[in-house]
Formats: structure tokens, C-alpha cells, sequence
């Protein structure tokens, strides 16, 4: 069996074996999908990850081959009104679980965490996700934030959080993720963002899990943190920080050490701060390195020092870049952005299917060989040919057999700079 027949066994095994047992995914536990249907349970997971950006009626007739007995529309939204949204999140953790993830270092684990925002079907009865009508929309528009986990390495999706874009959060997000984050054995996380997730709370939470971050800060929140002016200087330390929700010197628990007090005001978060734990100290590590003559670029991280020296970091930091890569890849070569419907959970089922329509294509990509290799030019597949060889691989029941390997092989890249 080729590579890609395994990892598509693996798929189909996992939706199997969650058709068979449905409990855990329905709404109506001992009710639903318990009778029999033109759509069963296995047939609406696996047409949802197939499904292209086509409308509803022409992707099942081609998902079920152009039978006259075709399911209907309707029969499709009744059986998909049956599935909880968070079934497809818990097949995408399942199915990535049969892989075992690719280290930096043969121990760390760089996962990128970014958010990509989609527009959904107008609504202005949904005022979590409706913005009036101004200069950039005449007729007002909705909006859906999504914040995921993505493995750098791996080149896949691990987690995600969904927001209507009105009650966006996410610092809230990032933590909600690294708080469920499971690592793999005898690996250690780190976690790389931008400055939109630069906050304490956010370390503290990465610190309480026993995980790396590597965060860009902006030059305002590092001299605050500092409490120094960094203007056209390069830095690597270290410094420790007490916080505490007051400026108190009576009620501060060691007053000897008042000059590392960092006051955190009541309306923002910071979970570690209580009534019974009324502080909490932090060790956290400052790298600042140019990148023009005139322009810096900061990251608060608390990475080793010794295993990981500021050229490194910074080699680091840059590798988040891929998370952007990926959503180009999702929204535009996956066609995410083509939804089959208005409502955000049925929405959130579509994001999540084309996560698994994402990481499927990935596994299999990474085991694919460039054919074409010459001594000027280092080769890389073309992944968005990829993706699709690919998805008609997984969509396709009948009918002679893809060579998958040897298709991703044949369209590939020179590796750029």
C-alpha cells in the first residue's frame, strides 16, 4: 500500500469509526442517525471534507456519483442539523494523532498561532458578527475571526478558535488553546506569534503549561516592561517581574523588591491573580535585533539562553510566516471562503473540514519526492497542485486509481529565498 493509500485508510478509519459509534457527536444521543438515511453519518463527514465550491446540489451529485436517487438539499440540512460542530474539531485531533509530529532540535516543537478573519453571509440580525453600513461596506457586512493552532514543521492544523468578529479576543484565544494544547511525548511546545497576542496573561499561561513562547512586542510595551527608553539600541536579557492588581507598597508581600512590582489594572486579564494569590512572578527574556538601518524588531520569550542565542531567535520569529502561507492556502486553493451556508455553526463545521482537507493533503505532500533536482536549483513541490491531486484523491471511490506520488512529483518549484 502506497503512502498516500495509508494515510487515506487512516481518514476514512477515524470517520468510520465515528459513524459507528455517534453518541459523542449528535445532539440527540440514542436519536440521531440511528435509523437508516440516503445520507448516513460516515457519507455527511466525509462530503463535507470533500466538498468543493460548487452549490449544494451539484457537490452531492458528484460526491455520490450522479445516481438518480441522488439525497436532496433538504435531506442534507436535516441530517446536518443532527451534528454537533465540535464532532469534525475531534476528527481533526484524532487523525492528526496517527502521525508523529516533526521536531526542531529533535525536542521542540514550533506551533504558530495567528487569526484570519472570513465573510459570511449578510445578516444584520446577528449583531455579534454584523458591521453597519460605512465608508468600506454601503451595505454593511459579517464576519467571522478564526484563531488556530498551526504546526510550522508538520505544515498542518492542530486546534481552533472561532470568534464573531465583534466579540473577537484573542488573547483569550491563544490561551484557550495552549491551556488544551496536548504535547507529544518527550517534546516541548513553543509557541510563536505576532504582537496582536503580546500580553501577560498570555505568558503566564504558556509559563503554567510548561511551554515555550517566542512572541513580537511592540517598542512601547518593551520600555514599559523595561521601564528604559530602547531607541536604536540592540538588546538581549533577562527580567523579572512581579504582578500585582495594586500599587500598594503596604500590601505588597516583599516590599524589599518593590522596584520589580508591575501594576495589572482590574479590567484586564490575568487569571494567576486572586485574592489567594494576590501576586505572581514572572522570568521572562528581551531580544531586540535589527532589521534596517533604522528599524528593530523586539520578542519577549523565555527560550534558554544558551540553546537558543539571538540569531536563532530571530531565525525563529521568522518561521511564522508559514501560518500566513497556510491560510492563503486554505481560503483560496481550498476555497474555505465559499460557504454552502448563513449559519456560524454550520460555518464552523465548513472551516473545520477544510482543516482536515488541509492536513490530509499535507501529510501526504511530505512524503512526496520532487523529481526534478539539478545542481543550480534546490526543488520543492507545488502545493497548491498538491492539494488538489490530493483532494480528488480522497473524493474519488471509483474509477482507475491516482498515482499521487508521482503526480505531486511532477509539478514542483525552485526553492526561493
Amino acid at each position: 500500500m502506497s503512502f498516500a493509500n495509508h494515510v487515506k485508510s487512516l481518514l476514512l478509519d477515524d470517520i468510520s469509526s465515528m459513524a459507528h459509534n455517534p453518541s459523542p457527536f449528535v445532539k440527540h444521543p440514542g436519536r440521531d442517525f440511528t435509523r437508516n438515511r440516503k445520507i448516513s453519518m460516515q457519507d455527511l463527514l466525509q462530503f463535507y471534507i470533500c466538498m468543493e465550491s460548487g452549490n449544494l446540489q451539484h457537490e452531492l451529485l458528484k460526491y455520490f456519483g450522479f445516481r438518480p436517487d441522488t439525497a436532496t438539499v433538504s435531506a442534507f440540512h436535516q441530517q446536518r442539523s443532527k451534528l454537533k460542530p465540535e464532532a469534525f474539531l475531534l476528527l481533526l485531533k484524532q487523525f492528526n494523532s496517527h502521525f508523529q509530529p516533526q521536531t526542531y532540535k529533535g525536542r521542540y516543537r514550533l506551533i504558530a498561532c495567528d487569526g484570519s478573519e472570513f465573510n459570511i453571509s449578510l445578516n444584520e440580525k446577528d449583531p455579534d458578527s454584523y458591521y453597519p453600513p460605512s465608508g468600506k461596506s454601503k451595505r454593511g457586512f459579517n464576519m467571522l475571526h478564526v484563531i488556530p493552532l498551526y504546526d510550522i514543521l508538520s505544515r498542518c492544523y492542530l486546534d481552533v478558535e472561532l470568534q464573531p468578529i465583534r466579540r473577537k479576543n484573542e488573547f483569550r484565544a491563544f490561551c484557550s488553546l495552549m491551556d488544551r494544547f496536548e504535547p507529544a511525548a518527550n517534546t516541548k511546545p513553543v509557541f510563536i506569534a505576532d504582537r496582536g497576542f503580546c500580553s501577560y496573561n498570555v505568558f503566564a499561561h504558556a509559563i503554567e503549561n510548561q511551554s515555550y513562547f517566542l512572541i513580537r512586542a511592540k517598542d512601547s510595551y518593551i520600555s514599559r516592561l523595561l521601564g528604559e527608553d530602547i531607541s536604536g539600541r540592540e538588546l538581549s536579557c533577562s527580567v523579572q517581574r512581579i504582578f500585582s492588581r495594586t500599587r500598594s507598597k503596604k500590601k505588597m508581600l516583599h516590599p524589599e523588591r518593590a522596584h520589580l512590582y508591575k501594576y495589572v489594572c482590574a479590567n484586564i486579564d490575568f487569571d494567576y491573580i486572586s485574592e489567594e494569590n494576590p501576586e505572581y512572578s514572572m522570568q521572562l527574556r528581551v531580544v531586540r535585533f535589527p532589521i534596517s538601518e533604522d528599524t528593530c524588531e523586539n520578542i519577549i520569550t523565555n527560550l534558554p539562553e544558551d540553546d537558543f542565542p539571538p540569531e536563532e531567535i530571530r531565525a525563529l520569529y521568522n518561521l511564522r510566516w508559514n501560518i500566513e502561507l497556510s491560510f492563503r492556502d486554505l481560503k483560496q486553493t481550498i476555497a474555505t471562503e465559499q460557504f454552502h451556508c448563513k449559519n456560524r455553526e454550520y460555518i464552523g463545521m465548513e472551516i473545520y473540514a477544510r482543516m482536515i482537507l488541509y492536513n490530509f493533503c499535507s501529510f501526504i505532500t511530505a512524503h512526496a519526492v520532487a523529481g526534478k533536482q539539478t545542481a543550480k536549483h534546490v526543488y520543492q513541490v507545488n502545493y497548491s497542485m498538491a492539494i488538489k491531486i490530493c483532494h480528488e484523491f480522497l473524493s474519488k471511490n471509483n474509477g482507475p486509481a491516482l498515482s499521487v506520488e508521482s503526480l505531486t512529483g511532477r509539478y514542483v518549484l525552485p526553492v526561493r529565498p
